[in-house]
């Protein structure tokens, strides 16, 4: 009897251990997402959550369900490499490539590889074209790439098709009919947003001034448009008096030369003068322009313009430059919206040179462009666009948590 008993124990004990062993092991091999849904007392909130939060569709804000297989390569181009702004979106990309390899158990050799690159110097077409075809040479199973230059891809992007490898847009897009998404900010919304502000600012009268960050970028002609065409449908008493796109100013520039160096511009029609005589001027004209700086551009511009009220910049960079001007002009009276939000508009936005600013979600793209990529590598299907948010901020609403969630 003893020895039943003995052998009853014996054979309790083992099973209790294989159900344990089981269990233990059960408890290793599941993802992330399945340990949280179990115990959601132990989910902390990420600092980054509310901008992913702000992504819509929700699916880009998070990696559940991408299976990808060990070993994967997604490749990020951005416009530029330095800046806050491209910093962000580089932080987003890599935190979806951390959070991938977290929820697939992937480690070392396995895991999912996802580069950024860009320009050094920002905007720089022909170097993001050299890079995306430097980046489809290593097979990406998914590429996203800003597009700084709407007409410049599409020889790359036909490669890139007949070669299985799915491209997303993120930030500036195109009508390249073979996209498979776009993540960006609603340019052209917010744009109408900002618009709104002016008018609002501004008592709905007055003269307005538009910077554009380039000619070529989709992002910006959206910007561009959507303020330009609010403001004519909406507002009678404002007017757009001038759009200067900061990639196209040799106009202003040679204006300035006219007026500073007359003589250097003057077409000599003597006898005595020869071709080469000609051409020496010319070369003088071109060099005394070179040597302009973007300042002094924008100083010339308002001296033009003494009766602007109003400068809306479709970018970091136009903002910036707007807001020094108008210091050194000392022209307290022209109201400077636009957007992003970089420390030095977050300081003039604070001493009061910009009156608001259209803070973009950098980080969200970056992450929502690796999902996007995932899901178009394994044919899951994508939404046309991805919208990654936007928010106003002003003096008011700057030290609210809800604007310090989205900082850079």
């Amino acid at each position: 009897m003893r020895k039943r008993w003995r052998m009853t124990a014996f054979i309790l004990c083992m099973s209790l251990c294989m159900c344990a062993c089981a269990s233990k092991n059960e408890e290793e091999h599941k993802t992330e997402a399945e340990k949280k849904i179990e115990n959601p007392s132990e989910i902390v909130e990420k600092e980054y959550q509310k901008k992913l939060d702000a992504i819509e569709p929700a699916a880009y804000g998070n990696v559940s369900g991408l299976e990808l297989e060990a070993g994967s390569y997604i490749s990020i181009i951005g416009k530029g490499r330095d800046g806050e702004y491209w910093k962000q979106v580089e932080a987003g990309a890599r935190q979806a490539a951390a959070d991938l390899n977290e929820e697939l158990g992937y480690k070392g050799k396995d895991e999912v590889r996802v580069t950024y690159s860009g320009p050094a110097e920002a905007d720089n077409v022909d170097e993001q074209v050299n890079i995306l075809d430097e980046e489809l040479a290593r097979y990406p199973i998914g590429l996203s790439i800003s597009i700084a230059d709407t007409k410049a891809c599409g020889v790359q992007f036909d490669l890139a098709l007949d070669n299985g490898i799915p491209i997303v847009a993120f930030d500036s897009g195109s009508d390249y009919q073979g996209l498979m998404a776009t993540v960006s900010t609603d340019n052209s919304g917010s744009a109408q947003t900002a618009a709104e502000k002016m008018a609002e600012l501004m008592g709905e009268s007055g003269e307005i001034i538009i910077f554009v960050q380039d000619s070529t970028s989709m992002s910006a002609m959206e910007r561009e448009n959507g303020f330009a065409e609010k403001i004519k449908a909406d507002y009678p008493e404002l007017s757009i008096t001038q759009i200067y796109h900061m990639d196209q100013l040799d106009e202003v520039k040679e204006a300035m030369v006219k007026e500073r160096y007359p003589q250097s511009m003057e077409e000599n029609s003597t006898e005595e003068n020869s071709t080469e005589e000609k051409s020496a001027e010319e070369l003088k004209a071109e060099e005394l322009a070179a040597e302009i700086t973007v300042e002094e551009i924008m100083d010339y511009i308002l001296e033009k313009n003494p009766q602007v009220k109003g400068i809306y910049g479709t970018d970091g960079t136009a903002v910036r430059a707007a807001a020094e001007a108008i210091a050194r002009a000392e022209r307290d009276d022209i109201i400077v919206i636009g957007y992003d939000g970089d420390e030095e508009e977050l300081e003039a936005l604070r001493d009061g040179r910009v009156k608001g600013l259209m803070i973009q979600n950098p980080f969200g793209m970056g992450y929502a462009a690796v999902v996007a990529s995932a899901r178009a590598a394994l044919s899951m299907g994508n939404e046309a666009y991805v919208d990654t948010g936007v928010m106003w901020v002003t003096q008011e609403n700057l030290e609210s948590e809800a604007v310090k969630a989205w900082l850079y």
